[in-house]
């Protein structure tokens, strides 16, 4: 019975993984694990007529490639955060020239610049966390920035 299936839904399941895959090695792979969940699935799989058991190998086939589809995403994610992006050194570099820039600010300064511009918090916010008026928030910043462009010039 195994080998009838298997003859009979390879190669439509290999077709069908390889047009949504587009790597026929991946597909292989996929197509093979589908009759692996199968014989695990025996009791289920037996018990099932001839039009079912298509169905459900492609249903299989169907959730093995989302399956990998989100673990290739979730590990591209994951492999971003560890390696810096190699294509972009121009942005790295600008990344510690503004570094530089802000380490010439005062602590208090570098510190009230990252609440709003890293943090996202607006003057009000900032104002009920750090106890000043608003106004004196938006003074600061304002100050920074042209200190900031000044260093940017020299």
């Amino acid at each position: 019975m195994w080998e009838e299936i298997y003859e009979k839904h390879y190669p439509e399941l290999l077709r069908y993984a390889s047009a949504a895959i587009r790597s026929e090695a991946e597909a292989q792979d996929i197509a093979q694990e589908v009759f692996l969940k199968a014989l695990q699935n025996a009791d289920t799989f037996e018990d099932l007529g001839p039009s079912q058991r298509r169905a459900w190998l492609f249903r299989t086939l169907k959730n093995l490639m989302c399956d990998r589809f989100r673990r290739a995403q979730l590990e591209n994610a994951y492999l971003e955060t560890l390696e810096p992006d190699a294509a972009a050194p121009d942005s790295r570099m600008q990344e510690i020239e503004n570094r530089l820039l802000l380490a010439r600010l005062s602590p208090e300064d570098r510190a009230l610049f990252h609440l709003r511009y890293e943090e996202g918090y607006n003057a009000s916010e900032l104002s009920e966390m750090l106890h000043i008026p608003a106004g004196t928030i938006r003074a600061r910043l304002s100050r920074m920035r042209k200190h900031l462009k000044q260093l940017m010039e020299e």
